[in-house]
């Protein structure tokens, strides 16, 4: 981990900036520190390849002499492998000797006790109990159909995996993420799968011109409505999906069209299943967890990881080290961030002062975790990137280490979707503050870089709902015919994607959109479950409304496809911030200034505007992009091949321009300089 620079962190006008900030220094100065001891400590002046090597001892793993098998589990007294070979039953043949003073328990066996695909499982005993177990480094876990139960699969194929790409060259324009979630992604009412995801819906990601791909869902998790979040088996790509190489074969195929793969890595807790998880592994409930009250989220029925044990920070960090080297990774997208740094997990709080965030109801373990996890990223995976999703807004925690900052590439700008649904969903659009809404989208702290989004997953998962939805209502099953006039339809399209372009166009350093809300899909995420009857009709992805061309769909892609390809045409996010050049409550216009171009946004919904005077820098512009063309679903109201002139306003010496604009209602439109013709 690279030290904090005295200098740097003291002198540094990303803090000094921020006066409300400055008392608190010392205790940032001082985490940073302990998190620093911590980590040369575990490191032990060795590489991160050296030390997060969980996945390589632990588990099933074949060498020269056969195969070994090793495991730790402190609190258990013997441990024997079920396999079909003995009927399921425990036999001194399959018996794993142990513990050692470390708690390890190991066992060799000859060649032929084990092949591809064989199935097995341990029955681990403790004394006054014992109980089934799945391997906790296991690679590949599947269910059976028939009787629902979990078991370990070997996984040694005679010819392993061939990478294709072997050397990807990895887009370098502003990060352009698309969301999705292999299983719902198909349009059948059925699981998807990953060789699926690869062939069928990767090439419309590449389409639509998104350059990052974050797939959820990865690890496997025992309950597929959890949307992922409930991990079983942290070494093991969800089987459901296919097998480990058909995860390789989705990285694969994207890295050799240039697109990086992020997964999402849920650290932040373990499901409390004790047959298929870690919870009680041993016949303890602190093996890997905090005991008692602490390691029990109230709120998401699961378990707590305990960050100060170091065999708990072997695995978490191996766990991260797999994943980049095993499947090429390009990073992560760090879960339930908020939960894991304080005690409380974040519950119930606002996190309206910074005393909220320094006081002794933090979880220092957890960030000391943190720290670590971004500094073996980075080490191992150059180029990778990390990303937080913390609803607290931790200062620093996306800021670099050099001033003493947790490490993150990134972090998601939550309160930009909330406030989207706030105003949707209370002010009425001819109340909508603009300098509240300028001021929420491109608020961020100096020292981090954010992702803004319109909506993720989170806004789509059943008991929410989409933005289309909201603008909408029921009316978005029966209205979306391009021969409608009617007025919530015109008004849901025009917003949809004003309210995209304005939150790509004011981001700080990346936009992330979610599977299929490019082009407006009609409904919510809702995964089978007793509740729904285990119906699929809601974990799918309507794909042919985006062909339908009697449908607003299209159009609405169309859209977002410019919009997506002006973005990194223009290197949008090389300028920091916008430049505000006009803003007025009233009119409820918005424009400004970035990567050369100018963005003017007319959200009043019915007034349109002549001769409207936006300042701008002296010269000829012409249209960029148009959220009112037809193409678009507008009404087209603007003529795309008009050239615009600034005049000078006042005294030449005070070389003041202004452009003066046709501004229709509910529209927006970027102008780019063009140079003039002699």
């Amino acid at each position: 981990m690279k030290k904090c620079s005295k200098d740097l962190f003291w002198s540094n006008p990303s803090w000094t900036n921020d006066p409300y900030l400055l008392p608190f220094k010392p205790i940032i100065r001082a985490r940073f520190e302990q998190a620093l001891a911590k980590t040369e400590q575990l490191k032990n002046k060795k590489s991160w390849a050296k030390i997060a090597d969980y996945h390589e001892i632990f588990g099933l793993h074949r060498d020269k002499k056969g195969w070994v098998f090793r495991e730790w589990a402190p609190n258990a007294t013997t441990i024997f492998i079920l396999t079909p070979a003995n009927n399921w039953e425990k036999s001194s043949d399959w018996e794993v000797k142990g513990p050692d003073p470390n708690g390890i328990f190991k066992a060799r066996f000859p060649d032929h006790f084990f092949c591809h695909e064989q199935l097995y499982r341990l029955k681990v005993v403790w004394d006054g109990g014992e109980g089934d177990r799945i391997p906790t480094a296991a690679t590949r876990v599947i269910q059976d159909s028939a009787t629902y139960i979990f078991n370990a699969q070997v996984w040694a194929p005679e010819q392993p995996y061939q990478w294709q790409a072997e050397n990807p060259k990895l887009s370098t324009d502003p990060l352009l993420i698309y969301e999705a979630h292999a299983g719902m992604a198909l349009e059948e009412g059925r699981v998807g799968t990953w060789r699926k995801f690869a062939d069928h819906i990767l090439p419309k990601v590449i389409d639509a011109g998104y350059n990052t791909l974050q797939m959820m869902a990865v690890q496997e998790h025992p309950y597929y409505g959890s949307f992922g979040y409930h991990v079983s088996s942290f070494f093991a790509p969800s089987s459901r999906f296919g097998t480990p190489d058909d995860f390789k074969y989705l990285v694969d195929k994207a890295h050799q069209a240039d697109i990086r793969v992020l997964m999402d890595i849920v650290h932040s807790h373990s499901v409390k299943n004790e047959v298929e998880g870690l919870s009680r592994f041993d016949g303890s409930m602190y093996q890997f967890f905090h005991d008692k009250g602490r390691g029990d989220h109230t709120l998401w029925d699961s378990r707590c990881f305990d960050y100060g044990k170091q065999q708990v920070l072997h695995f978490l960090l191996s766990n991260l080290r797999y994943f980049l080297e095993q499947f090429r990774v390009d990073g992560f997208r760090f879960d339930g961030v908020t939960s894991m740094l304080f005690a409380d997990h974040g519950l119930g709080r606002a996190f309206t002062r910074y005393q909220d965030y320094f006081g002794d109801d933090g979880d220092e373990d957890a960030l000391n975790y943190l720290y670590a996890a971004n500094d073996l990223v980075h080490e191992i995976h150059p180029g990778a990137v990390t990303i937080a999703e913390d609803v607290s807004g931790y200062p620093g925690l996306a800021a670099p280490a050099e001033i003493c900052g947790t490490g993150f590439d990134f972090r998601f700008a939550m309160g930009v979707p909330d406030y989207w649904i706030k105003l949707l969903k209370e002010v009425r659009d001819e109340a909508w503050h603009m300098e509240a809404l300028w001021h929420e989208l491109t608020q961020h702290r100096d020292e981090e870089r954010t992702i803004s989004y319109v909506e993720c997953h989170d806004q789509a998962l059943v008991g929410d709902q989409t933005v289309m939805m909201r603008l909408m209502g029921g009316k978005i099953y029966n209205s979306m015919e391009k021969s409608n006039t009617d007025i919530t339809t015109q008004r849901a399209v025009a917003l949809h994607k004003m309210i995209r372009l304005i939150t790509l166009s004011c981001a700080h350093k990346g936009y992330l959109n979610f599977m299929g809300n490019e082009f407006g899909h009609p409904e919510w995420v809702d995964f089978p479950s007793p509740a729904n009857g285990f119906s699929y009709h809601h974990a799918r992805r309507l794909w042919s409304l985006k062909y339908d061309k009697n449908l607003y769909f299209p159009d609405l892609f169309a859209f977002d496809k410019q919009m997506i390809a002006l973005a990194k045409q223009t290197q949008l996010f090389t300028w920091d911030r916008p430049r505000l050049l006009h803003l007025h409550e009233d009119d409820k216009i918005l424009a400004f200034e970035r990567s050369g171009l100018i963005f003017v946004f007319n959200f009043h919904p019915e007034h349109s505007f002549s001769d409207y005077l936006i300042h701008a820098p002296a010269g000829q512009y012409g249209m960029r992009l148009d959220t009112d063309e037809p193409r678009f679903g507008g009404l087209g109201r603007l003529n795309p091949d008009q050239k615009h002139f600034t005049r000078p306003l006042g005294d030449v010496s005070e070389n003041r321009h202004a452009l003066s604009l046709y501004l229709p209602s509910r529209c927006a439109l970027v102008l780019g300089a063009e140079a003039t013709t002699p």
